[in-house]
This record gives C-alpha cells, sequence and structure tokens, in this order.
C-alpha cells in the first residue's frame, strides 16, 4: 500500500500557491457580486457607473463636485466621466453649473429626480448585498472588510 508524502519541495509549491488561490478567488467573487449587481441595476434603468456616480453626488450635496472629483471618487474610474455625467444629466437625474467666473469649470449636481431614485433604490440595494452575504455573520464581515482593506492598502 502507498502511502501520500508531501515533498518539502511539493509543500512549498503548494503553499506558494495560496496566494494565487486567494487572488483568484477575489476576483472570482467580485466577478459574480458584480454581475448579479448589473442585472440589478438594470431594473432601475441604470448601470452600476451611473449608480456610483448618483451616490457620489448624492454625497456631495448641495455644493456638488467638478467632473475630475467624480471620476477620482468612483469605484472603478472611467475614461470620459464628462460623457457619463451627461447620460445621468439626459436621464435628468444630474444637472451642470457653469462657474461664472470660469465657464470652462462646472459643477455636477445630483436633481430631486436622482435623489428621489436612489430614495427609492436604498432598500432594496441593502438587501440585495444581504442576500449576496448572508452566509456570513457580522463577525466575519467586519473580519473580511478589514482584511481586504489590508490588502488594498498595500
Amino acid at each position: 500500500m502507498k502511502t501520500a508524502t508531501i515533498t518539502k519541495s511539493n509543500a512549498k509549491a503548494t503553499s506558494s500557491r495560496i496566494e494565487e488561490e486567494v487572488s483568484l478567488q477575489i476576483l472570482r467573487t467580485a466577478s459574480d457580486l458584480e454581475h448579479a449587481s448589473a442585472d440589478y441595476f438594470k431594473s432601475f434603468g441604470l448601470t452600476m457607473t451611473q449608480y456610483n456616480v448618483l451616490r457620489i453626488l448624492r454625497g456631495a450635496g448641495p455644493d456638488g463636485l467638478c467632473r475630475n472629483e467624480v471620476r477620482d471618487r468612483m469605484l472603478a474610474p472611467v475614461p470620459d466621466a464628462t460623457r457619463l455625467i451627461d447620460r445621468l444629466i439626459a436621464a435628468g437625474y444630474a444637472r451642470k453649473d457653469s462657474n461664472p467666473d470660469d465657464k470652462r469649470y462646472t459643477t455636477a449636481r445630483i436633481t430631486p429626480q436622482g435623489l428621489a431614485l436612489l430614495a427609492e433604490m436604498d432598500e432594496p440595494v441593502l438587501e440585495m448585498h444581504r442576500s449576496q452575504l448572508n452566509q456570513l455573520s457580522r463577525t466575519e464581515l467586519e473580519q473580511l472588510v478589514k482584511l481586504l482593506k489590508t490588502v488594498g492598502n498595500s
């Protein structure tokens, strides 16, 4: 009868692959969450990126933000934030105001219609996230956040 033995080189190869396994699992999980979220936001007529921008503008309050500030706060920056904001303006969810002293500088603000849409979405989006992560306890979720922040800040 043969017994399985792990040589030092096999053990090293296996243990050195854990980083790869973790990285791939994070990417798979992120992809799964992103696809489910994208389908969900589509039911509200938004892309994930548009939803992200509306949340950024809501957080900015009445002062709004310039295009570059919006782009810098996005989860996944896009090459053309102006076009993205313009689509939200066309939908009535945002507006752009020019600076009277410098017409090249514009400020994007969320409209009452955009605020109403986000208010309508707040609870359902929270429930979507809860259903995606319901197999983890509160403590596990807090640990996961801490671990992911540690990796993200390295």
